[in-house]
């Protein structure tokens, strides 16, 4: 059997017919909340979540993109536009709406798009999940600080010492070899470009050519690639 799913639904003029088609074509949802108020939609959404918000009102009302303002502070639950014609649509793509369908809505598109929807969903909470997982801790002479490794920038040895830069700003001194942590950070996107650095390459800003080149990170730091680790540094990013 699969998981529920929640759905709230505001429509200013039919609110049935979203909520025959789901429960026709998606019968894993739960409609948890429908209105033909945005006011109470406001004040439902102010307290509750849904997993999927379908909207078929007008978007020039400030009440009703402060509703979908609120729903958006959700950071993987999409938001489905039910249009009546393709400058709504556009407004509601401008105000960070996912997806949209033009009236009259058919079945095969209201399956395409809602299959679409739940897909973004599950991938957006998955990373989400992924994200809170990641963490690792430095061991430090105080004790231990734990981060996320999305927070670490790069990587640099000393000796036997390892100084973590991080997003804060802050350089945390672990009495680990880079080569331990090389080890344990290769599968989230960290590469060694140089016997010295280990780098995080979601926060590589450029790289400049050169006989081995360098690369300037997100921290504004340069470092030096290796000649030795160029070619392989090259084809990861490509």
């Amino acid at each position: 059997m699969k998981n529920k799913l929640h759905a709230c639904i505001i429509d200013d003029n039919d609110s049935e017919s979203i909520s025959l088609l789901l429960k026709k074509e998606f019968p894993e949802f739960e409609i948890d909340f429908q209105t033909n108020n945005i006011q109470f939609a406001s004040d439902y959404l102010s307290k509750n979540s849904a997993d999927i918000l379908f909207v078929d009102i007008q978007l020039s009302d400030e009440t009703a993109l402060n509703t979908l303002s609120k729903f958006r502070q959700n950071p993987y639950s999409p938001i489905i536009f039910i249009a009546d014609s393709e400058i709504s649509a556009i407004r509601a793509i401008k105000e960070g709406i996912t997806d949209y369908l033009l009236k009259p809505v058919t079945n095969l598109e209201f399956v395409l798009t809602v299959n679409k929807a739940i897909e973004k969903f599950k991938k957006n909470k998955l990373n989400l999940i992924h994200h809170y997982q990641n963490k690792i801790n430095l061991p430090t002479l105080q004790g231990f600080k734990r981060v996320n490794v999305d927070e670490i920038i790069r990587c640099e040895a000393d000796s036997n010492y390892t100084f973590i830069y991080l997003l804060d700003k802050t350089k945390v001194m672990v009495s680990k070899t880079l080569y331990d942590f090389e080890k344990n950070l290769s599968e989230y996107n960290f590469f060694r470009i140089h016997h010295k650095h280990l780098i995080n390459l979601e926060h590589l800003k450029e790289y400049i050519k050169g006989k081995g080149g360098q690369v300037i990170m997100t921290d504004n730091s340069v470092l030096d690639v290796s000649i030795r680790r160029k070619n392989e540094f090259l084809h990861k990013m490509i």
